[in-house]
């Protein structure tokens, strides 16, 4: 027999067909003899159906005549071997997957055998045979449609009383492999999108209900272990690469996205047990406990990770009532979860010793010896309203004054998490009732004043006796605000927290730029563009702030990056404007664990080190663009795609760079230059190895270098330029004990994190930040050197005076502010630590 098998043949051939099935039905036990035979014939197989099932019909016909299925079902019976159930699953999956023709899809699933293969007790210790076994099934669940499905299920009385293909995948659902878990997820929305409608009952009935706790409590397992990635990392940066936090924060974001796609699915049964869920197991016991400012629990999230989670639960999953209650919850008290933290999440109780269930009223918290129920009603019949909820409030420290103060006290990464937190409420759009964005201070200037007109009218239309549907909306029986007049109050103050908030923020030193830039976006939301909406306190603060930040930006201007200091300011005033008027601050919410990715110790430099008077220049500049653009906006005026700057200066013709031959582009190593005013020195780059040059100090507009040149030996006063470096911080020092010595301080041309081709994905630079050098020239006499000093410090003033005219224009912009003296004098010379080098 295994000669003729191996003899050749048409293997796309009915005959080749008819002679595999033949051969199969005669084994009667698979052994280590004719295993591999089997094995081929069942891969045979599965090519010949697939291939007639696109050209010729009569293979299928053949196949379903000599009823081959069954004989897959014998030969997994008289199986002993793994390597047959291997195949036997990969031969069914890619028949199922390939066939085309409703005919014989409908033959495959309407097959009892197909069943058997589903509920077969195969041996899933083996990981590739339960990978190949939840690829079977995934592909018998992409060709059910609502005729199709109906073949694989069981039903008494209309009800579904078996369904195995689901409640096998099920018994996966929570596997270790995450393609496992994909596969069986990917199961459960093509049988959710059906729309069979006794499918559905079913799958919200027990025991196949707890599914959805089961998928809740898993994410609550993620969760807890993103946090304990944050919280170590935030105690030791070293401990944790960001990059496995990003990794866990793509795995909750994926089950957040199948979550949304279960509701999307239509099956409201559904929709209520995930929003169950999704409250019980994880948004009461766990996230908002978090938000205390002193959770002390040890099964508490940290308050950053709970923010996040929470930012990510209303983006994502986009349920009414769960975004209501979320809301809601933030006018609750800070005690009021203290009551739920005793109950841990395994279901114990301390000191009670036996394990309790959940109650009914698991939902209720505790405020002021009062029960209120502040989880929505899952019943069609009683949607949440969040007006009845707010009305309960007590005059305490609540959830939303937490937000606050994180933001008003908080570190970077608690700021930044508070205002996500913020932001994504206001942009909960669909979900959210504008009254509980109101009540939250949070409802944009324009929507107030659309509400109140909306009150007005709705107030006139009653002494008519007329009504309407948006009317109700903001005056319903349920509202906790009964007057015109208690409703601009309550908004006002409640608005007035917020701005109060964000204008403390900006008088923060310790938070970053970006960070201040999301707070300056969620302040122009917030904003009607009018400096009215501004109360005094708020304009003096701000104003204050403006001129401090100005003052630090002149600093800059004489400081060891003046060249570079326009040129980055243009730069931030496009991406500022680019922040500020984007839909939203940030596109993903994950940026914020950047913030995590800390410097490594190898990275730590001095603070006099000219990289962090770089960082420094940047930080100031941004700072001081978020508050002019904010000033810009009160004002009620657009902003300009370009700053006010005055154009760059012509070159004097008294100057020292007209006198040596240089243009606006400046000097190039190997140029030509007349050797005006050059002083002769000496220079060692390298132990024992002196050179004689001619040095020069020039400034062109807003740069200015140190100049080294060789002079000609058969063209008198000119030279070739050898050496060019930075002019700005060079910090010239005349040496105590040898007066002829210059000692410079010689930073890098540039900053590293201004290159985007130099820097990561996330902004940092890719290699190490660039260590400053030291020179030390020696000159022919004290009188050389001198000259040599004064031509720097003349150089320096004069690119430091062309920086500030090119910035007076922003300064002064539209009167602003009022802006003070900009007179400058020459600094002093500066004093060095460095060791001069061996001068021969």
């Amino acid at each position: 027999m295994w000669s003729s098998f191996w003899r050749s043949r048409d293997r796309f051939s009915l005959d080749e067909l008819r002679y595999l099935t033949d051969q199969l039905q005669k084994v009667q036990i698979v052994n280590n003899v004719n295993k591999n035979f089997v094995i081929e014939a069942l891969r045979s197989i599965s090519e010949l159906i697939t291939y007639g099932d696109q050209h010729d019909s009569n293979y299928f016909d053949f196949f379903m005549e000599r009823q081959v299925m069954g004989e897959f079902v014998r030969i997994l019976k008289v199986s002993g071997t793994v390597s047959i159930s291997l195949q036997l699953l990969q031969t069914m999956s890619i028949m199922i997957q390939n066939l085309k023709s409703e005919r014989a899809i409908y033959y495959m699933i309407s097959n009892e055998h197909i069943n058997i293969l589903i509920t077969y007790s195969f041996d899933f210790r083996n990981e590739e045979l339960l990978s190949y076994y939840i690829s079977f099934l995934r592909a018998i669940s992409g060709k059910l449609d609502k005729n199709t499905i109906s073949l694989l299920l069981k039903t008494q009385n209309e009800e579904v009383v078996s369904f195995p293909l689901y409640v096998e995948a099920l018994r996966f659902a929570s596997n270790e492999d995450s393609m496992i878990r994909t596969a069986v997820r990917a199961l459960t929305l093509n049988v959710y999108h059906i729309g069979d409608e006794s499918v559905n009952r079913f799958v919200v009935k027990a025991p196949q209900a707890d599914y959805f706790s089961k998928l809740i409590t898993f994410f609550q397992k993620q969760c807890i272990f993103l946090n304990g990635l944050v919280s170590e990392t935030l105690k030791n940066p070293d401990s944790h690469p960001t990059t496995a936090i990003l990794n866990a924060v793509d795995e909750i974001e994926d089950n957040l996205y199948y979550i949304s796609d279960v509701i999307s699915a239509g099956i409201p049964d559904v929709g209520r047990l995930i929003t169950d869920n999704i409250l019980q197991l994880l948004i009461f016991p766990l996230l908002l406990p978090s938000l205390q400012l002193d959770a002390v629990n040890d099964i508490q999230i940290g308050a950053v990770t709970s923010l996040y989670l929470l930012c990510c639960i209303l983006r994502i999953v986009k349920i009414k009532d769960l975004a209501n209650t979320i809301a809601a919850s933030l006018f609750c008290p800070l005690e009021a979860f203290v009551s739920d933290s005793e109950t841990t999440l395994n279901g114990y109780v301390p000191d009670h010793g036996h394990e309790t269930q959940q109650t009914e009223n698991k939902n209720v918290i505790e405020m002021d010896g009062c029960s209120d129920n502040i989880m929505p009603s899952l019943s069609s019949s009683s949607p949440v309203h969040p007006e009845d909820i707010i009305s309960k409030v007590v005059s305490r420290l609540t959830l939303r004054d937490a937000l606050l103060s994180y933001i008003t006290a908080g570190d970077d990464l608690q700021v930044l998490s508070s205002l996500s937190m913020l932001t994504t409420l206001l942009q909960t759009k669909v979900e959210l009732d504008a009254s509980m964005l109101d009540a939250l201070g949070i409802l944009p200037q324009r929507k107030q004043h659309k509400k109140l007109l909306l009150f007005s009218s709705s107030q006139q239309q009653a002494l008519v006796g007329e009504d309407s549907r948006e009317d109700q909306f903001f005056l319903s029986g349920r509202s906790f605000i009964r007057d015109g007049f208690s409703c601009e109050l309550d908004g006002y103050l409640q608005n007035l927290k917020v701005l109060d908030a964000l204008v403390t923020l900006f008088c923060r030193s310790n938070i970053s730029p970006e960070t201040l830039w999301d707070g300056g976006w969620l302040l122009r939301q917030l904003l009607l563009y009018s400096e009215a909406e501004f109360n005094n306190q708020h304009l003096e603060l701000l104003r204050d702030l403006y001129k401090n930040c100005f003052s630090a930006l002149l600093e800059e201007a004489r400081g060891t990056w003046p060249d570079l200091l326009v040129i980055v300011l243009c730069d931030e005033w496009k991406r500022c404007k680019r922040a500020l008027e984007a839909p939203s601050p940030r596109k993903e919410l994950k940026c914020m664990f950047l913030l995590l990715d800390k410097p490594s110790s190898d990275d730590v430099l001095p603070s006099e080190s000219s990289f962090v008077a770089g960082e420094r220049m940047c930080k100031v500049v941004k700072v001081f663009v978020l508050l002019h653009q904010l000033q810009i906006f009160s004002l009620g005026r657009a902003l300009p795609e370009q700053p006010p700057t005055c154009p760059p200066s012509d070159i004097p013709e008294n100057s020292r760079a007209r006198n040596a031959g240089l243009d606006i582009s400046g000097p190039k190593l190997g140029s030509e230059l007349r050797l005006v005013d050059a002083v002769p020195c000496r220079i060692a780059f390298e132990r024992g190895k002196a050179r004689h040059f001619c040095f020069l100090a020039i400034s062109v507009g807003t740069s200015g270098w140190i100049l080294l040149a060789e002079e000609l030996p058969l063209k008198k006063h000119y030279g070739i330029i050898c050496v060019v470096a930075p002019l700005a911080k060079s910090d010239p020092t005349i040496d105590q004990k040898y007066s002829r010595w210059l000692h410079l301080q010689i930073r890098p041309s540039t900053l590293p994190f201004l290159d985007p081709a130099k820097c990561n994905a996330h902004g940092k630079a890719k290699t190490k930040a660039p260590v400053d050098g030291r020179w030390t020239l020696a000159f022919m006499d004290d009188e050389s050197c001198k000259s040599a000093l004064s031509m720097i410090l003349e150089e320096i003033d004069l690119q430091s005076h062309e920086v500030e005219k090119r910035l007076k224009p922003l300064l002064n912009h539209e009167g602003a502010i009022d802006v003070p003296d900009t007179s400058t004098h020459p600094p002093e010379a500066s004093s060095s630590t460095a060791t001069p080098p061996d001068l021969l």
